[in-house]
């Protein structure tokens, strides 16, 4: 008998050694139960299998979806080092979204984390600050596509620059650092997450909050002990996004 499948024809397993003969002998099984097909690149639906990290044995994840919860209909463009939707949408419940917010992205990239804010709740001024013209470009279709643009101010700065603090101060702030990976490099991570909390101090309303997604975790230890004079952790939240556990610093202003 075969399993009701809506409107999924491939399934794919996502496992450390899934070309092995108990892998591939559980695909077939599957393949015959279900009469989906397995797709070894792009399933609709996802076997996801891992070492539990809190019991003796496996956890299995099943994705029973065609996308992941992820993706976003608004994604018109990628953007290397591009934050999970989902994470972005988790960080700016984090800030407690009000409506008259004056919210900042700084190193704003394809626009997500500032997307995921202002779909939550509209904003009284929200910027988007890159110093990469192709990121503004990403960020401008993908706001376009949410129906945003005309919300946000776009503003070709580095965070070391004065001029995007203008547009403040902000109640809210929030931004993902380069992780040393896909861009930027650990080498200068340091410097640059402490760059962003005393620049983001600096434009920062009396009581505002600073939301930082960062895989840097003892690097942004460091720098927070350094910070402790301005920003007060309140909230450390740890996620994972494809195969890094990064963390969500939620940060009030002393």
């Amino acid at each position: 008998m075969r399993l009701a499948r809506g409107d999924a024809a491939t399934f794919r397993i996502d496992a450390a050694g899934a070309d092995s003969p108990g892998y591939r002998q559980l695909a077939a099984q599957l393949a015959d139960a279900t009469g989906l097909a397995e797709a070894s690149e792009g399933g609709e639906l996802l076997l996801r299998f891992r070492r539990s990290a809190y019991l003796d044995g496996w956890d299995v994840l099943v994705r029973l979806s065609p996308r992941p919860l992820s993706a976003r209909p608004w994604r018109a463009r990628d953007f290397p080092g591009a934050a999970n939707a989902t994470i972005a949408a988790a960080l700016s419940a984090l800030t407690g979204p009000r409506a008259g917010d004056r919210v900042a992205n700084l190193m704003c990239g394809s626009g997500t984390l500032l997307i995921e804010r202002l779909l939550a709740a509209p904003a009284a001024v929200a910027v988007a600050v890159d110093r990469d013209p192709g990121a503004l470009d990403a960020c401008a279709d993908n706001l376009d596509a949410a129906g945003l643009l005309g919300r946000v101010a776009l503003l070709p700065s580095d965070i070391g620059d004065d001029d995007w603090a203008q547009a403040g101060p902000f109640d809210a702030i929030v931004a993902d650092p380069p992780w040393g990976t896909l861009l930027g490099d650990h080498a200068s991570n340091e410097a640059l997450h402490a760059l962003l909390l005393e620049r983001a101090h600096a434009a920062a309303a009396p009581g505002a909050r600073l939301a930082v997604l960062t895989h840097e975790i003892r690097l942004m230890e460091r720098v927070l002990a350094g910070a402790a004079r301005m920003w007060s952790p309140r909230t450390e939240l740890r996620v994972y996004q494809k195969g890094h556990n990064p963390r969500i610093y939620l940060l009030d202003k002393r």
